[in-house]
């Protein structure tokens, strides 16, 4: 395995000068080698505003976040500063792995009937689905602890962005094609994103003043301003009663948030999750995501196994999510480390031959005492509908930090109303939890819970060192997008680009496997052979991805197509 050596400067940085215009001509690179540093994301915009940090002396985790407000505003359906996530970060000079938690939490006058007999689709564009934001407050918590700028200081390429626009392509105007009716019934949000009652046109630049005066004032008041300051309360009273437009017969329900919700927040620390495999060393996001468990837990099974393909990762896959879907979620008693056992795994491996298992699967028992096979007993739990859209970054800088980030509003558009004169999307992600009847769902909501999330940052070491870096967005399509990059290269020798660019297939404990086009042409007749049932799904996640290849030098990797292709840089071209 491929090892880097760092480092161990420390600098200081000043006020950053503005991020270079927006509508630069230059094309996204989906792949750049390089060093000093590097940064892969969907958006050109996010990626050189990283790069422009990095280039000025700061670190990893301040171009995370700077690339994370940028993204704010050039992917506002999938990314903003009222939404939620998760980051995964290494710290090079401590030598350890850290997590922060900045998912949004439910209202304290939510409980477990909340959502009970709301249609999923009428849950979507609601205030009911707001959940307390946690964004912002992961952004403070990770420059406080980790980065070396100030808020303000981060938030300025966001700004000069916001400020001067962004060309308009065809992404961003698909999301706001298939938005349009809803954001049609919303006065403040048709305002913004249907000029002249239409999507903004490709080619167009595209600017929101409002989102600039926003970041502008968050830079000078600080996070108090939206956990209990105005802007908090102008959040709370959009939620309570959202600005339907008149004679629109869409029926938007208002929220439960409180101003007290928004100051209770707290962005979190927390444990990685860590599994062995390989040799490797790989960590992740531990509850209330699923993904650091559920990539893990397939891992172990992959590695419990005599060889692996893609029936095998397509069977792990359905075995890790049943028991996700079984036991994780955001209360005490997630079996976290029997989950991630190697006697768990060996027990769940057993079940997997030659031919498709039947979906849905039962969870297995992880209750530490495990034989050479055991036949579950359980009761399948379904799989709740999660929103596509979210984003993934990926940050490394000179000194050896590196980030794995995914931040999300959920649905594409989130709720589809935007704060009015702020210029911001609200998110959805209580639509996460499962809407009920269900009871024993661990993912029920309940006052202060986080809704269980599919996201899953995740960073791979070898020997101590970081050798990669990876995520993607997808709902809980995300797990196994991360698990097929990890198998395409290091079970199926890969390259990078190769791994995040092969088709892709998503089997989540369903009746039918998802997949590409691609991936039914080249291994149907393989699979249904074996019993799989597969069905199209026209794209799966959207990845970006680190590779540490020795000597300094890193390569960055974002997706050459899906998603409109991604953008990967570095601070010094090889």
């Amino acid at each position: 395995m491929r090892r880097v050596i760092y480092s161990a400067a420390a600098v200081l940085i000043s006020l950053l000068p503005a991020a270079p215009a927006s509508a630069d001509p230059q094309q996204k690179n989906p792949v750049a080698e390089g060093y000093g540093g590097a940064v892969a994301t969907v958006d050109l915009d996010a990626s050189k505003a990283a790069i422009s940090v990095l280039k000025r002396g700061g670190n990893a985790v301040d171009a995370a976040v700077a690339a994370g407000a940028v993204l704010g505003v050039t992917e506002p359906y999938s990314a903003g500063l009222t939404g939620g996530g998760f980051m995964v970060l290494y710290d090079a000079k401590q030598r350890r792995v850290f997590t922060i938690d900045g998912r949004e939490t439910a209202p304290r006058a939510m409980n477990s009937t909340s959502f009970e007999g709301i249609p999923f689709d009428e849950g979507v564009t609601s205030g009911l689905s707001a959940g307390v934001p946690g964004t912002l407050a992961h952004w403070d918590l990770a420059l406080r602890r980790f980065g070396t700028l100030s808020l303000g200081q981060a938030l300025q390429p966001a700004i000069d962005v916001a400020s001067r626009g962004f060309v308009v392509d065809q992404t961003f105007y698909d999301q706001t094609a298939a938005n349009v009716a809803r954001f049609k019934d919303i006065t403040s949000t048709a305002a913004l994103y249907l000029p002249n009652g239409a999507p903004p046109p490709v080619g167009s630049v595209f600017r929101n003043p409002e989102l600039a005066n926003t970041y502008r004032e968050l830079a000078r008041r600080g996070p108090g301003w939206l956990y209990g300051g105005r802007l908090g309360k102008e959040i709370v009273a959009t939620v309570k009663k959202p600005p339907v437009t008149p004679g629109s017969t869409r029926n938007v329900r208002p929220g439960l948030m409180e101003l007290s919700d928004l100051r209770a927040y707290r962005a979190l620390l927390r444990e990685p999750t860590k599994v062995s495999y390989n040799g490797m060393d790989v960590y992740g996001m531990a509850p209330p995501s699923s993904g650091g468990s559920t990539v893990g837990e397939a891992l172990n099974i992959l590695e419990a196994l005599p060889k692996v393909g893609v029936h095998e990762y397509l069977e792990a896959s359905r075995l890790a999510f049943a028991d996700r879907n079984a036991y994780v979620g955001d209360l005490p008693g997630v079996p976290l480390r029997e989950l991630l056992s190697d006697g768990f795994a060996k027990e769940r491996a057993c079940l997997i031959g030659d031919r498709a298992l039947t979906s849905p699967v039962a969870p297995g028992n992880p209750d530490g005492r495990y034989g050479p096979c055991a036949t579950p007993t359980g009761t399948a739990t379904p799989i709740a509908d999660e929103g596509p859209e979210t984003t993934h970054l990926v940050v490394a800088d000179r000194w050896g930090n590196v980030v794995a980030y995914n931040l999300t509003i959920e649905s594409t558009g989130g709720n589809g109303i935007v704060v009015p004169g702020r210029g911001v999307l609200l998110n959805n992600e209580l639509t996460d939890f499962t809407f009920g009847p269900a009871p024993g769902d661990p993912n029920l909501p309940g006052p202060g819970k986080r809704p269980r999330s599919s996201m899953a940052p995740t960073l791979v070491f070898d020997h101590g060192r970081p050798v990669l870096a990876a995520g993607s967005p997808g709902g809980s399509t995300i797990i196994t997008t991360v698990l097929q990059i990890l198998v395409n290269r290091y079970e199926l020798g890969m390259s990078l680009p190769d791994a995040l660019a092969a088709p892709r297939a998503t089997q989540r404990n369903t009746a039918q496997t998802q997949a590409e086009q691609a991936f039914l042409d080249k291994y149907r007749t393989e699979l249904e052979a074996k019993g799989h049932s597969l069905v199209l799904n026209p794209e799966i996640g959207a990845a970006t991805a680190l590779e540490f290849r020795g000597r300094d030098l890193v390569q960055a990797v974002a997706e050459p197509v899906r998603r409109g292709g991604g953008s990967a840089l570095v601070v010094q071209p090889r």
